[in-house]
C-alpha cells in the first residue's frame, strides 16, 4: 500500500485524508502513511460538506479517501480515491518496506478535533506520540499476546486509533475489528469471539445494561470470560459503573485522555477503581491543577487540569495562534477542571468554558449532574448555564428519562445535597442528548431554553426535543 500511494505522487510530509470506516483498507492506509512519512488525517464518517471543506482546506491533502471515490466536497477542492481501487494498486506493487528517513518527532497524524465549540483545529501527533503512548497502555493495564481484543470504537478517533490499534500493534494480541457497534448484535458478537479485552465509551455501557441487548445470563458467561472493560471519551456515571459491576462482576475502568494529549490518567488495574474519578496519572505523566493565576491549588480545589507528556501534541496545525493559547510555560492547557483527592485521585468537574457563574458564585455542572444521576428515572442528563438578567447565570439541566419524569422530585433532591444556587432553575426533558461519535455532549445543539415571563417566575419544566 505504501507503495501505490508512492506511485500516485504522495512523499514524507504530504497528508491525506482518510475518510473509511473501520476495517482492513483504514489500517492498510494508517501503517503505509507511517512508513513512508506520509501525514495519516482521519476523518469522522459522519461528516458531510461543510466539516470536509473545513478539514481539506486547512490540512491541504493530496489526496481525500473514501469507500466510493465520491464526497460532498468539490472534486476541484482535493482529488478523491476510492479505498477498492487503491486496494488493487497496492496488490500488484512490491512488497519491500519502502526507504524513508523518519524520527520520533516525523509527524504521524493530524486529528482534528471535535469541533463542539468552533471550528476544528488539527492536533499534529507524532511517531514518538504515538509509541509512548501506545506503551503506556499496554504497560498499565497489562495487554500482552494472550489478550483477545473486541474493537468496536470508530478508528478516525485516538480512543480507537492511538489506544486501540496500537494497543494491538505493540502487544501481539488477536483483534476482532467491527465496523461499528450495534447493540441488536452485542451479544451474539461478545458470544462468538470470547474477547478479554474491550474500549467502549459510556453509551455503549449503558447499552449492554439493557437486558434486551444482553440477557443476565449472557452477562455472566460475558463477565467469567472478560479481563478488562475500559471506558473514555465522556465521563462515565458512578450508576453505570455500579449497575455493571452487579451484572458483569465486573468493576469498568475509567480513564482520562484527549486528541492532544492522548492518555493522561487511568484508575489501577490493581487497586480501587473510584467511581466518579479517572485515577491517577500515567506514568512519566505530569498533571497539574491550577489557578486563574496559574498558582498550584490544594487537594479538594478545582482548578484547571495541565499536562506535559511524552505523548503530549506539537502543535495545532498551521495555527500558532492556537498553539500559543494552548500552552502555559510548557503545560498544556487541557480547558478541563478538575481537583485532587488527598491520595492523588483525579476527579473532573466539567470544562472551564461549561463553568457556570451565577450571582458571583461557581457552579460545576458536574456536580448537578452526578445528584440528578442518582434519580432512578433519569437515564443522561446535562446541566448548562442560560443568561440571566439578575444572576449572570442560572443553571438548567436537560434530561433523557425513562418513563414519567417527576420534575418537583428532582427539584427535591438537589435542594437536599446542594446549595440553592446549584439547583437547576428548570428541567427540560429531551428524547436524546446531542452528541458527537465518541459520546462527547454538543452543549451548542441544545434547544433554547426561555422562562416562563407570563407568571413571572421561570418555570419549573418544560418539554423540548433536542436535535438527533
Amino acid at each position: 500500500m505504501a507503495h501505490a500511494l508512492a506511485s500516485r505522487g504522495l512523499e514524507a510530509g504530504d497528508r491525506l485524508c482518510v475518510q473509511l470506516p473501520n476495517g482492513l483498507d483504514f489500517l492498510d492506509l494508517f501503517l503505509a502513511c507511517t512508513r513512508l512519512g506520509v501525514i495519516f488525517v482521519p476523518v469522522n464518517v459522519l461528516y458531510q460538506e461543510r466539516e470536509l471543506r473545513h478539514i481539506t482546506r486547512d490540512a491541504e491533502p493530496k489526496a481525500l479517501i473514501t469507500p466510493t471515490g465520491e464526497a460532498p466536497v468539490s472534486a476541484s477542492q482535493v482529488p478523491i480515491w476510492d479505498a477498492p481501487s487503491l486496494g488493487e494498486d497496492a496488490r500488484r506493487q512490491r512488497t519491500t518496506r519502502p526507504e524513508a528517513m523518519l524520527d520520533g518527532n516525523t509527524p504521524a497524524v493530524i486529528v482534528y478535533t471535535s469541533g463542539t465549540t468552533g471550528a476544528a483545529k488539527g492536533a499534529v501527533l507524532s511517531h514518538a506520540n504515538l509509541a509512548a503512548n501506545g506503551a503506556a497502555v499496554v504497560d498499565a493495564w497489562r495487554i500482552t499476546s494472550d489478550d483477545r481484543y473486541l474493537a468496536v470504537l470508530p478508528l478516525f478517533h485516538v480512543h480507537g486509533l492511538g489506544n486501540g490499534v496500537h494497543a494491538w500493534l505493540l502487544s501481539g494480541c488477536l483483534m476482532r475489528l467491527v465496523e461499528r457497534f450495534d447493540h441488536r448484535q452485542a451479544a451474539a458478537l461478545f458470544r462468538d469471539f470470547t474477547p478479554t479485552l474491550f474500549f467502549g465509551v459510556p453509551t455503549i455501557y449503558h447499552r449492554l445494561l439493557d437486558p434486551s441487548v444482553m440477557p443476565d445470563d449472557a452477562a455472566r458467561a460475558v463477565g467469567a470470560r472478560m479481563r478488562l472493560f475500559v471506558s473514555g471519551s465522556a465521563p462515565l456515571p458512578p450508576a453505570v459503573l455500579e449497575a455493571f459491576r452487579d451484572r458483569y462482576g465486573h468493576t469498568i475502568l475509567e480513564r482520562y485522555g484527549m486528541t492532544e494529549t492522548l492518555m493522561i490518567a487511568t484508575n489501577p488495574l490493581d487497586g480501587e477503581r473510584r467511581a466518579g474519578t479517572v485515577g491517577k496519572p500515567f506514568p512519566g505523566v505530569s498533571v497539574r491543577i491550577v489557578d486563574e493565576r496559574g498558582k498550584n491549588v490544594g487537594d479538594g480545589t478545582v482548578g484547571e487540569v495541565q499536562v506535559q507528556s511524552p505523548s503530549l501534541f506539537g502543535s495545532y496545525w498551521r495555527n500558532e495562534t492556537a498553539t500559543g493559547s494552548a500552552f502555559s510555560d510548557g503545560w498544556f492547557r487541557t480547558g478541563d477542571l478538575g481537583m485532587w483527592s488527598s491520595d492523588g485521585y483525579l476527579t473532573l468537574r466539567g470544562r472551564r468554558g461549561d463553568l457556570i457563574i451565577s450571582g458571583g458564585f461557581n457552579i460545576y455542572p458536574r456536580e448537578v449532574e452526578e445528584v440528578l444521576l442518582e434519580d432512578a428515572a433519569v437515564r443522561e442528563v446535562v446541566v448548562v448555564g442560560v443568561p440571566d438578567e439578575a444572576r449572570g447565570e442560572v443553571p438548567v439541566a436537560y434530561v433523557v428519562a425513562d418513563g414519567e419524569l417527576d420534575t418537583a422530585q428532582l427539584a427535591r433532591r438537589c435542594r437536599e445535597q446542594l446549595a440553592s444556587f446549584k439547583v437547576p432553575r428548570a428541567f427540560v426533558r429531551v428524547d436524546a442528548l446531542p452528541r458527537t461519535a465518541l459520546g462527547k455532549i454538543q452543549r451548542h445543539l441544545l434547544p433554547e431554553w426561555k422562562p416562563d415571563v407570563g407568571s413571572g417566575e421561570q418555570s419549573e419544566a418544560q418539554s423540548e426535543r433536542a436535535p438527533r
